[in-house]
């Protein structure tokens, strides 16, 4: 579920029809809006769990290509490893710091962040998954029996309990959810 090449997940009501890429999953929406299905046909984005809003017009080639992703111009720089230049606005005593330090201000920086996700103990990282969960539950399981239940045990970090709660779920929407709480 990386930023680069992001995954998308197609529902028609309890059922998950697509996984994959932007593109594929766009023209899978427009085969499913087609067909005649009970409930809501959402696509939600894999890396937060949102629902993503589609423009199904056209044929299936233009749709398709309406969500490939562009490869973007070469960036400045140093692409190969990653680097990415950005603004970062600091105190002048700040600055004088990271100006002192061995490496200039960007190595200080990088092992700053370093240093702060080793701390973190992967607190961000459960917080963003939760809070994924949460929007795709809030969107297709707040009608079903547990629910509640399963966002508490969701934000307590209570594995056990919330798959006690999500087991009787459909299975493609206890899995999707599961998937997306914990990874």
């Amino acid at each position: 579920m990386s930023v680069a090449n992001p995954t998308w997940t197609l529902f028609a009501a309890e059922r998950r029809l697509a996984h994959g890429a932007p593109s594929e999953v766009a023209t899978a929406a427009l085969a499913a809006s087609r067909a005649d299905h009970e409930g809501p046909v959402l696509v939600f984005d894999d890396a937060n769990g949102k629902v993503v809003d589609l423009d199904l017009r056209g044929s299936d080639a233009e749709i398709a290509a309406r969500y490939t992703p562009q490869v973007p111009p070469r960036p400045r720089g140093r692409p190969k490893l990653g680097v990415v230049a950005r603004e970062v606005t600091l105190l002048p005593r700040h600055w004088d710091w990271l100006s002192a330090q061995p490496g200039g201000a960007s190595v200080a920086l990088r092992k700053l962040v370093e240093q702060a996700k080793r701390d973190d103990g992967g607190a961000a990282g459960r917080k963003a998954r939760q809070e994924a969960a949460y929007r795709f539950m809030s969107s297709m399981a707040g009608d079903l029996a547990g629910y509640e239940e399963a966002i508490r045990a969701l934000f307590a970090n209570d594995r056990p309990a919330f798959d006690a709660q999500v087991g009787h779920w459909p299975g493609d929407l206890a899995g999707y959810a599961r998937g997306l709480a914990w990874g």
